[in-house]
């Protein structure tokens, strides 16, 4: 029964792929062209916005701090395994795609970071809130709130940190465990879960705040960390780098390449795992993004574009190098961390596996802290804010299950989910978009 309910799942997940890439990929260019081409021509005031800080708007992070909240949530695993995944489905030219996403994303976000502010609303505690489910209800009107419930049920499931736990797992048991002789059980697992969790719990359970001061100092580290390990990969292997952008390029338009890239790189698999890795479009930003104190809604979609350059572009080509210049995979054989723990032990023989341990440890714990803050959201929207908070104990606890189930499970339900809150909110960003145009001539009249 169980392998039955698996396959169903399956195959509706994977019957979302072409709806979620005319959604994603289609409302990006749409977002991009009518902005005029908004992040090529501000991204310096974009950099320059997120020093700005507002104390007396209403609010519970400044912009920065919404910033790096958000990319805590999207540099993640994401960015180690889903590259390796999108690799073996799509090929090198895969990469070619998540290119193009990033481009796209950086439109949507910026969409998504204004409307989040122009749109805000209260919950039952009286607190200003943003979201996809406020632009829902304030921007499209009461008659919508059953979209605004979708999203946030899809919210709810989408943001159960499954495949962090699962892909965190993974990497020790490849790095510890097995080394150390020790047998990949089911028990073993479990335990991990339950250390995951209860780490988790530490930062998770005091709020948005601490959130926001733990992502606001963790994020800088890890990129930074991250971008010297590949560069010392890439320096070190500069004879084959060449051959590894040629193949990026000539691969994204051939048969292969171009259909299992296109539909599968811009979808975890493509516009989905693209999706996975920068989640423009998705609505997980908004809501972030809803929580800065910021008066300015422009201004905060000036920041909230950063971040797709940063995620799916910057540290998914840091990755997608270093893999490809020492890995040994076959294209459509779906591998994940496993396949970069060893193209990163090839290049840095005897400590590749254990630096990469170590970022694998930031990128997922700080994934874990962003989402936990997602899901309460959505539930203090369905269940009112004095409930909000018994979602963290249902996010801990599916910590351990995503350390246990398979890895093929925790993909499918993630997507489903994920794609149900796209559709919600690139529909609603459509609808609203002529109110943003107004408003970004305003601004920058100004």
């Amino acid at each position: 029964m169980f392998e039955a309910i698996g396959n169903a799942i399956h195959t509706f997940s994977s019957w979302l792929n072409l709806p979620l890439f005319i959604t994603l990929i289609g409302g990006g260019l749409f977002f991009m062209i009518y902005s005029r081409f908004i992040p090529f021509r501000y991204y310096g005031k974009a950099l320059k916005a997120t020093g700005v800080k507002e104390d007396k708007a209403e609010g519970q992070l400044s912009s920065f701090q919404a910033l790096t909240s958000a990319i805590a949530a999207t540099v993640g695993l994401g960015n180690i395994s889903g590259v390796a995944v999108a690799i073996t489905v799509g090929g090198p030219g895969a990469i070619f795609w998540m290119w193009v996403s990033a481009f796209l994303g950086m439109a949507t976000k910026f969409f998504e970071g204004t409307l989040s502010i122009m749109y805000k609303g209260k919950d039952s505690a009286g607190e200003m809130q943003g979201g996809t489910m406020y632009m829902i209800t304030r921007g499209l009107g009461k008659k919508w709130k059953p979209l605004a419930v979708v999203f946030s049920v899809s919210g709810m499931i989408g943001t159960f940190c499954l495949m962090q736990s699962n892909q965190l797992t993974e990497a020790l048991q490849t790095v510890v465990f097995t080394p150390a002789g020790i047998e990949n059980s089911l028990g073993l697992r479990f335990v991990v879960g339950l250390v995951i969790a209860a780490l988790v719990s530490v930062v998770v359970l005091g709020g948005i705040k601490r959130i926001g001061k733990v992502a606001s100092r963790l994020v800088p580290f890890m990129v930074a960390f991250y971008f010297l390990i590949v560069f010392y990969i890439i320096f070190t292997n500069l004879s084959v780098v060449p051959e590894v952008f040629r193949s990026i390029f000539t691969e994204a338009f051939n048969f292969k390449a171009g259909l299992g890239g296109f539909a599968g790189s811009v979808i975890v698999i493509g516009a989905r795992r693209a999706a996975f890795v920068n989640e423009a479009g998705i609505g997980t930003a908004s809501m972030m993004h809803g929580a800065s104190r910021n008066s300015q809604p422009v201004r905060e979609g000036l920041v909230a574009m950063i971040a797709p350059s940063i995620d799916s572009g910057l540290i998914c080509t840091l990755t997608a190098l270093a893999v490809l210049i020492n890995a040994q995979y076959n294209v459509s054989d779906v591998q994940g961390m496993q396949m970069v723990m060893e193209s990163f032990e090839r290049s840095i023989p005897g400590w590749g596996s254990y630096l990469l341990m170590g970022v694998v440890l930031v990128f997922a714990f700080s994934t874990m802290f962003s989402y936990s803050y997602y899901g309460t959201k959505c539930t203090n929207f369905l269940f009112g804010a004095h409930r909000a908070h018994y979602y963290n104990y249902l996010f801990l606890a599916t910590l351990v299950m995503g350390a246990v189930i398979p890895l093929s499970a925790v993909v499918d339900i993630i997507d489903i989910a994920f794609a149900f809150m796209a559709f919600c909110t690139v529909f609603t960003m459509l609808v609203l978009s002529p109110s943003v145009r107004v408003a970004i001539k305003q601004y920058f009249k100004k």
